[in-house]
């Protein structure tokens, strides 16, 4: 059986659609249909049912998606072990914060390492990041969390990523020596999207002491954010790391505001059956250890 039918047996099972794994994998969506018949008539049993506008996968093919990951998984091990040194692909899921920020010098070191080294990056949200990893579909990924809670994943901590409440120059509250929780009662905010992890840390802050949370603008990534609280009367919450630079050139101010509850740390995450190459525990060593 060829194993190109399993891994667009993986897509499919990931995706829950067999356009969308056709999409995806660069097929048309009779050659998907195809591979998946296929392994049905292979096993002798179905593997997906219809369920509404997509499939999802019967009892026999949840049995099988496990199998499927550990054979792709070992398949890939055997691929690297066979690879002249540096060879192969790493797959790291993350925020977009940390892809913008924090990722970049770290891959660059590593692919002076490992020259012949493929780095496949994947951005998400931080719940599908956590489910991709535990299929298989990436080897680590790396979030900011405090208190990570699925524990079918080995979680590290990295280190404290401080956040820090930024605002235009000119805004109000960028001239005082310090800001209050009441002092934000009629501040208006520029946020990520609702999933975000500091942005539900912020609401649950800011409704425990009575103070609403006045939206202005809801952005997907920081850059966006960055620009309209330049551009605007907004303020924000953003990762340190995101506005650092903006800070240092006198673009944007970071208002003088300090609270427990808005602290975040730097979390690795990998599979515990996961095979850690020689290229990608590296790459994990580089993480612990970065500043």
């Amino acid at each position: 059986m060829d194993l190109t039918y399993f891994h667009t047996f993986r897509e499919v099972a990931h995706r829950k659609s067999f356009t969308r794994a056709a999409e995806e994998l660069g097929y048309a969506q009779s050659s998907v249909t195809a591979q998946i018949q296929k392994l049905e008539k292979a096993y002798d049993t179905q593997l997906f049912e219809r369920f509404g506008k997509g499939v999802r996968l019967t009892s026999s093919g949840e049995e099988l998606l496990k199998l499927t990951v550990q054979m792709l998984d070992l398949f890939d091990e055997s691929k690297e072990k066979l690879r002249t040194e540096g060879g192969g692909t790493i797959a790291v899921g993350t925020m977009d914060s940390l892809a913008a920020y924090f990722l970049p010098p770290l891959i660059q070191q590593l692919r002076k390492q490992y020259e012949g080294l493929s780095i496949r990056l994947w951005t998400d949200r931080e719940d599908l990041l956590v489910q991709r990893v535990k299929e298989g579909d990436l080897d680590i990924g790396l979030i900011l969390d405090n208190e990570p809670e699925d524990p079918a994943l080995h979680w590290r901590t990295v280190r404290e990523e401080p956040l820090v409440l930024i605002a235009g120059p000119g805004h109000p509250l960028a001239n005082r020596e310090m800001i209050r929780l009441q002092d934000l009662y009629d501040a208006e905010w520029i946020l990520p999207e609702e999933t975000c992890n500091y942005r539900v840390m912020l609401e649950k802050l800011l409704k425990q002491h009575g103070i609403p949370c006045r939206l202005g603008l809801e952005l997907g990534n920081p850059e966006a954010i960055k620009r309209c609280v330049m551009a605007g009367s907004g303020i924000s919450l953003l990762p340190r790391m995101a506005a650092d630079d903006e800070i240092r050139r006198g673009l944007l101010a970071p208002l003088p505001f300090n609270h427990p509850d808005l602290r975040l740390s730097l979390q690795l995450m990998t599979h515990p059956k996961k095979w850690i190459s020689r290229a990608l525990g590296d790459f994990i060593e580089l993480v612990k250890k970065s500043p």
